[in-house]
């Protein structure tokens, strides 16, 4: 089987410090994929070509995303998510600009730490939690597709900068 997600990646020096985290508390999870949010999901982007996705991203007239992210939450007992503080709009909007709907759902931006599919880890602790930053304040520049097969890591097909066609124009 086959899927394939429109995908924020965290960058550095979040990403690393994130990594850290997402080890302990989730081994399964960190193996698969590094901290991201994810921006439109399999369904949505089914029909979609990576030629289409390239060029909606390009175009996305407003650059950078600037997102917030509070304190860690438990979810579904051991599962742990940052949820989106502040750049909700923002990002309802790049979906919308994505999959080229005006009435396309809410999804709740967040990033997962652990996720409560997978087994709890030993390090999935309420002690661990308190090296989790209580506020993120992150910009993302850029959209990756991202692609898995069955149960193995989830690979980058493509990685196109937010409004590169706009930058471009401007120099």
């Amino acid at each position: 089987m086959r899927r394939r997600q429109l995908t924020l990646f965290v960058d550095e020096p979040w990403r690393s410090r994130l990594q850290q985290l997402r080890v302990a508390l989730d081994p399964v999870q960190a193996a698969l994929i590094p901290a991201h949010v994810t921006l439109c999901r399999d369904e949505e982007v089914a029909s979609v070509t990576a030629e289409t996705v390239a060029h909606r991203v390009a175009s996305w007239p407003h650059g950078p995303l600037a997102m917030s992210f509070g304190a860690a939450q438990r979810v579904e007992g051991h599962g742990v998510l940052l949820r989106c503080a502040d750049g909700a709009v923002g990002f309802h909007a790049l979906r919308q600009w994505l999959l080229q709907d005006a009435d396309a759902r809410e999804l709740g931006a967040h990033i997962t730490l652990a996720h409560p599919r997978n087994p709890r880890a030993a390090g999935n602790t309420d002690d661990a939690l308190t090296a989790v930053p209580h506020a993120l304040a992150l910009t993302f520049a850029s959209v990756a597709l991202i692609e898995q097969h069955g149960t193995a890591p989830w690979t980058v097909q493509q990685h196109v900068m937010l409004g590169a066609h706009r930058r471009a124009g401007a120099n």
